[in-house]
């Protein structure tokens, strides 16, 4: 129950501890591991000890328009976070939110809701938090200051068993719902280790990681053991995974409007060709999606870039909107709309992106 991998924090360097950080949407990295939205972000070191230190992210009016990086339906209400530890909630479709209490002001990069009541959301310093009541409350399971890096993307299986990736290769798994997590970055063939930017399922096939450099693994038994893509589609970042509707179907995106297609778990890649009428191929990059209840696909991206897919994910409509702010996750409204997030916070929208006409 959540719109398929976000991805958008901080971008790092090769080096660990640095972070560099962008005045538009997200920080940009000489390697390049996550979508390029966290621009506008504060550098995180310079919360890193405030935030030992008060514990709790501040509650500010403004939150709901700061930089935010997921946003889920769980089915009774629309959850969003990002940036200081910013975690909002709306029992009313987006009209109004509401600011929860929660133990951290680092960045968080993505969400994950089992069912209504029962979720999870990661961030830097490899926090993991975790609610119980829909979003409203959180309690911090893990963190690891010394990592000085991000978890990028999170997924459960059901209630007791997870998965959490993230930069420099992170792969952790708990067995007991977050109360223990631990590190199995050794299960992938990742010596380089690649950043990790996003996890999911893929329907009747098992669990696929997509990362820098193009990196893709996947496992049949749902992450006891892993397998490395041996000839990926692409060698620049991938910043999102998803899969459909349809067994073994599932999409990669990333960088430059890359996006991919495969019906057999990554066996073959079919590229999706995305076009800007009178511009060209489109260039900007995609951080984000999901797959609404009639199977259609949205995916979202820099420069307010909203794609949608009506046949399975074999082609995409693009609308750009106005504003041309970048957005880092989509997620679909109870009646039809869709509720995009990323650089300015929370923006409702028609279905095929554009501002509905009384807002």
């Amino acid at each position: 129950m959540r719109r398929t991998q976000s991805g958008l924090a901080s971008i790092l360097a090769r080096k660990p501890a640095l972070r560099v950080h962008s005045p538009l949407a997200k920080a940009l990295s000489l390697c390049s591991v996550l979508s390029v939205l966290v621009l506008a972000a504060a550098p995180v070191h310079a919360e890193t000890s405030a935030a030992a230190e008060a514990g709790y992210s501040i509650e500010s009016p403004k939150a709901v328009h700061s930089l935010l990086l997921d946003v889920v339906n769980t089915g009774q209400r629309l959850v969003v976070a990002g940036d200081r530890g910013h975690i909002l909630y709306s029992n009313d479709q987006g009209q109004t939110w509401v600011q929860a209490k929660v133990p951290t002001r680092q960045m968080l990069t993505s969400l994950f809701f089992l069912d209504a009541q029962h979720g999870w959301a990661v961030g830097h310093d490899a926090v993991i938090l975790a609610t119980t009541d829909g979003g409203e409350t959180w309690v911090k399971q893990f963190d690891d200051l010394e990592r000085e890096a991000p978890l990028l993307d999170i997924w459960f299986k059901d209630a007791d068993h997870g998965f959490a990736v993230g930069a420099y290769g992170a792969l952790l798994e708990t067995l007991d719902g977050g109360k223990t997590w631990d590190d199995v970055s050794d299960r992938l063939d990742n010596e380089d280790a690649y950043h990790l930017n996003g996890i999911a399922a893929v329907k009747d096939s098992g669990l696929f990681i997509v990362g820098e450099m193009g990196v893709m693994f996947r496992s049949a038994d749902w992450g006891e053991s892993w397998e490395k893509i041996a000839e990926p589609p692409y060698e620049g970042s991938l910043f999102g995974v998803m899969g459909t509707d349809q067994s073994g179907v599932l999409l990669a995106y990333g960088l430059r409007g890359h996006l991919f297609r495969s019906s057999d778990f990554g066996d073959s890649w079919q590229q999706i060709r995305l076009e800007n009428p009178g511009n060209g191929p489109l260039e900007f990059g995609l951080s984000g999606a999901v797959l609404l209840a009639d199977g259609s696909i949205v995916v979202v991206g820099h420069g307010g870039t909203v794609l949608k897919s009506e046949d399975g994910g074999r082609s995409f409509s693009l609308f750009n909107r106005p504003d041309r702010l970048s957005l880092a996750a989509v997620a679909a409204g109870d009646k039809g709309q869709l509720v995009l997030v990323g650089q300015g916070g929370v923006r409702l929208a028609t279905p095929t992106g554009a501002m509905p006409t009384a807002q």
